[in-house]
C-alpha cells in the first residue's frame, strides 16, 4: 500500500495581462529560477541555478486538430502554488520513502493549461486540455538550448522501430545538429563545472514515446506516428502497414505527459528521483503478491552446466532446469527463468514441450522453494490475451518476461498497460524485454518489475564497460534496467573473445560483482552457468545477498562515463559497489560517515594486482570500520569494487 501525505499551499495569483507578461518561479530551496514568459509569441523559459543561466526553452506547443496549442498565444493567467508531500514506492529502487517538494505554475490559456513545475532539481511541463470528445494530435513540441559548451549523449536510432540497445555516442550540440541524428530518450547533457542536464519524460498513457532531434535552433522532438494497419512478420512480431497523420488519437479531456529535464551534478543524477515523483501512485491497491527478486537466467550461458553431478542430456528439459532449480535454491535464489524453448511453439504459449514437463518441473521448484518464469514473444500474448494470464496463474505461473516489441508508438505503449494490468489481476509480474525505456507506467502498475531497453550483457561483445559506464548516469536515472550482470568469465577488452556455451563479459570480475549495487531493478538476473557459480563460491554468495530494493542510496563519488561508487542500504546493512572505465586505473578514499554508530565488519570484493591482466584476479578482505573511517579503494582499468558493511 502506498501512503501520501499532501500539503498545499495557494501562495499567489499573477494576471498577466498588458502590464504583466514574465513570472518568476522558484524551487523550494531556491536554487532553481525560472522566468515564464508568457507574452504573445514568447511562451517559454529560461532556467537559472544559483544565478547561472542553464538552458532557455520555447516552441512549446500541442497540435490537436487544426489548432495549436501554446505556441504563439498569449497566457491569459499565471496561478502559483506551493506543494510538498511522501511518496512510498511499492518498489523501491532507491528510497523506500521519497520527498517531492515543488513550486507549481498553472498557465491558463482557456480551453487548456500547461503546468510548469519547478523542484530543487528539475523543471518538468504538461498540458492539460479540456476539449469535447475524441481528438487527434498531430504533433508536440519544444525546443531546448542549452547554455554554452554541452555535451549530448545519445542513442541514435535510425527509425522509431528500436529496443533502445544503442550504443551511446558522445558530441558536441553542433555535431548532433549537423549529422541529424534521431534519439531516443532519456538522454544527457554534459557541461561545465560537472552540470547535468537528464531529458526525459514521465507519466506517458495512451500516447506515444517521444524521440529527440537537433536543428539550428536547439533540441526538438519527433514522435512515432499511429499505426492503422499491420502485417504479419514471422513468429513474434508484425510491420506496421500504414500509418495515420497523427501521433495519437485520445481523450479531449485529458493530462498529457510530463516532459522533465533534471538540473544536477554527476552525484545528483544518480540519486534523483524525479520520474517516480512525476508518476501517477499505484492503481493496486493490495500489493503484497508483488515480490522482486533475482532469477537464475540459462540462456546467456547456453544452459550448459557441466560439472562433474551432471548425468543427463542437457537442454530445454525437465531434467535442465530441476538443476538450475536446485542451484537457485542454495543460494537463495526466488526464480528461474525459462527461456525461448519452453513452449512447443513461439506462436503458441499454452502448451510445452514434451520434455519440459511443465507441471512436474513446477512442483519440484515449489518443493525447493523457487519459481518458475517463462519467456514470451509479444505477439503470442496479443494473439492469446483473453486466456493467457488466468491460465498462468492456474499453473502457478508469478511473472512473465515478454519480448520483441521493438515499437513505442501509441499502439504499442497502450499494449504496454492493457497486457501488465491484465496480468496484475492474476497477481503476475512482468518484465519487458526488446522494449522502450520507463516513463511512469511501473508506478502505476508495480507488478512491472523491470524494461531491458538497455545495451546489456546479453549483447555479448557489443557490451563494452565504457558504454555501461553510462547507464547509472542514463538509462538507470530514469527507472529499472533488466541489464542481467553476473558473468564470471572477465577479460579485458583488448583480451576479449567469447561465445556460447563458454560467454564472458568485459571487465573485471569486481565490475561485474558491483553491477548489482550499481544498477537499478527490480528483476536481477544471474546470467551466468550454475558450475561457474558453485566454482566461485565467494562471488556467488555476495551476488546473492544483493537485495533487489533499498531503503537509501548514496552516491559517493562520480563523475559521468568514468566512475560512480554508489552505497545502498537495505534495512541495517550497507552495500558498496563502484566501477570505472579502461582509461587507467584509479584510487579514491571513500567516507563512511553515513554508517550509524558503533563498529562495522566491512567485506570487500577488490581487484586483484593483475586485474589489468587477468580480470578474474580478485581479493576479498575483511576489516572493522566506524563512521567516522575513510577507506582506500583500488581499481583496475575496466574495474570494480564491492563491499558489504554490517
Amino acid at each position: 500500500m502506498i501512503r501520501i501525505s499532501l500539503f498545499l499551499v495557494l501562495s499567489s495569483l499573477f494576471i498577466c495581462g498588458a502590464h504583466a507578461k514574465s513570472t518568476r518561479i522558484t524551487s523550494p530551496s531556491g536554487q532553481l529560477v525560472v522566468e515564464l514568459n508568457t507574452e504573445k509569441g514568447q511562451f517559454g523559459w529560461t532556467v537559472r541555478k544559483n544565478g547561472k543561466l542553464i538552458y532557455t526553452e520555447s516552441n512549446i506547443s500541442l497540435t490537436i486538430g487544426n489548432q495549436v496549442l501554446g505556441g504563439e498565444a498569449a497566457a491569459k493567467s499565471v496561478k502559483l502554488r506551493t506543494a510538498s508531500q511522501t511518496i512510498t514506492p511499492v518498489v523501491p529502487l532507491k528510497f523506500s520513502t521519497i520527498q517531492d517538494s515543488y513550486t507549481e505554475a498553472t498557465v491558463q490559456f482557456g480551453t487548456y493549461q500547461v503546468l510548469l513545475r519547478v523542484m530543487d532539481n528539475a523543471v518538468a511541463h504538461r498540458f492539460v486540455t479540456k476539449l469535447k470528445g475524441e481528438v487527434e494530435v498531430h504533433d508536440e513540441q519544444f525546443t531546448l538550448v542549452p547554455a554554452e559548451g554541452f555535451i549530448a549523449h545519445i542513442q541514435a536510432c535510425k527509425s522509431f522501430k528500436t529496443s533502445y540497445e544503442e550504443s551511446y555516442q558522445h558530441k558536441a550540440i553542433t555535431d548532433w545538429q549537423k549529422d541529424g541524428d534521431m534519439v531516443t530518450i532519456p538522454a544527457l547533457l554534459s557541461g561545465p563545472a560537472d552540470t547535468q542536464l537528464l531529458l526525459g519524460e514521465s507519466d506517458v498513457d495512451d500516447y506515444p514515446r517521444m524521440f529527440l532531434k537537433a536543428n539550428d535552433r536547439g533540441i526538438t522532438t519527433t514522435f512515432p506516428k499511429a499505426p492503422i494497419e499491420w502485417e504479419p512478420k514471422g513468429d513474434r512480431s508484425e510491420t506496421i502497414a500504414k500509418e495515420g497523420d497523427y501521433i495519437a488519437r485520445t481523450q479531449g479531456t485529458r493530462s498529457f505527459p510530463w516532459r522533465f529535464v533534471v538540473v544536477t551534478d554527476s552525484r545528483g543524477i544518480v540519486e534523483q528521483t524525479v520520474p517516480v515523483q512525476l508518476a501517477r501512485r499505484s492503481a493496486i491497491d493490495d500489493t503484497g503478491w508483488i515480490r522482486p527478486g533475482k532469477f537464475s537466467w540459462e540462456w546467456w550461458n547456453g544452459a550448459s552446466p557441466y560439472g562433474p553431478d551432471i548425468d543427463f542430456k542437457l537442454g530445454c528439459n525437465y531434467e535442465t532446469y530441476c538443476y538450475f532449480a536446485d542451484f537457485a535454491a542454495r543460494y537463495g535464489i526466488e526464480y528461474i527463468l525459462l527461456d525461448e524453448g519452453w513452449a512447443k511453439s513461439t506462436r503458441d504459449p499454452l502448451h510445452w514441450n514434451d520434455n519440459l514437463r511443465l507441471p512436474e518441473l513446477i512442483k519440484y521448484c515449489n518443493k525447493r522453494g523457487v519459481k518458475v518464469v517463462l519467456w514470451l514473444p509479444w505477439l503470442a500474448v496479443h494473439q492469446h490475451f483473453d486466456t493467457l494470464f488466468k491460465t498462468y496463474a492456474e499453473w502457478g505461473i508469478p511473472a512473465v518476461k515478454i519480448d520483441f516489441m521493438d515499437h513505442s508508438d501509441q499502439w504499442m505503449v497502450n499494449f504496454y498497460k492493457r497486457v501488465t494490468a491484465e496480468a496484475a489481476k492474476h497477481h503476475i509480474c512482468i518484465d519487458w524485454h526488446g522494449s522502450f525505456t520507463p516513463a511512469g507506467l511501473e508506478q502505476e502498475y508495480p507488478n512491472l518489475l523491470s524494461y531491458e531497453g538497455v545495451r546489456g550483457l546479453e549483447m555479448m561483445g557489443g557490451c563494452r564497460p565504457e558504454n555501461t559506464l553510462y547507464l547509472p548516469f542514463i538509462r538507470n536515472a530514469v527507472g529499472p534496467a533488466d541489464f542481467t550482470p553476473g558473468g564470471m568469465f572477465n577479460i579485458q577488452p583488448d583480451l576479449y573473445h567469447s561465445k556460447r556455451p563458454n560467454s564472458a563479459t568485459m571487465g573485471t570480475r569486481c565490475f561485474q560483482m558491483a553491477l548489482y549495487v550499481v544498477l537499478e531493478s527490480g528483476v536481477q538476473m544471474l546470467a551466468d552457468n550454475p558450475t561457474r557459480y558453485y566454482q566461485e563460491d565467494n562471488c556467488t554468495r555476495f551476488i546473492a545477498s544483493v537485495p533487489t530494493t533499498w531503503d537509501e542510496t548514496r552516491c559517493l563519488q562520480a563523475e559521468v562515463g568514468k566512475y560512480v561508487i554508489v552505497a545502498k542500504r537495505k534495512g541495517q546493512k550497507w552495500f558498496v559497489g563502484g566501477i570505472t572505465n579502461g582509461e587507467q586505473e584509479r584510487t579514491f578514499h571513500l567516507s563512511l560517515d553515513f554508517l550509524s554508530e558503533g563498529q562495522h565488519r566491512l567485506t570487500a570484493y577488490k581487484d586483484g594486482i593483475n586485474a589489468g591482466y587477468q580480470a578474474m584476479h580478485y581479493n576479498k578482505t575483511e576489516q572493522t570500520v566506524t563512521s567516522q573511517s575513510t577507506i582506500e579503494v583500488k581499481m583496475a582499468k575496466n574495474g570494480g569494487w564491492a563491499a558489504v558493511i554490517e
